[in-house]
């Protein structure tokens, strides 16, 4: 399957313009409200030295670790969203 040249930022755009019409709140409104409701953050560290990441290209307050540390987490929640 061939990927046309552009396609990634004309398909944000175009989710971004739906977001809008819409009225739905937008990523960094809903992680701020996330944030200030004290939402827990954890992010793969594997992913994370996989594609040679820095913890200082992501978000202040974000834990790191594996699957072990989020399914130890997840389980004792009552509410828990893995994307």
């Amino acid at each position: 399957q061939a990927i046309i040249p552009g396609y990634e930022n004309v398909a944000t755009a175009l989710m971004k313009q739906t977001i809008a019409n819409n009225g739905v709140a937008t990523i960094p409104d809903l992680r701020e409200l996330c944030q200030e409701a004290d939402v827990k953050f954890i992010a793969c560290q594997m992913t994370v030295e996989l594609f040679g990441f820095e913890h200082s290209d992501f978000i202040d307050g974000l834990e790191y670790g594996g699957a072990a540390t989020f399914f130890e987490f997840a389980g004792e929640t009552d509410i828990c969203l893995f994307i």
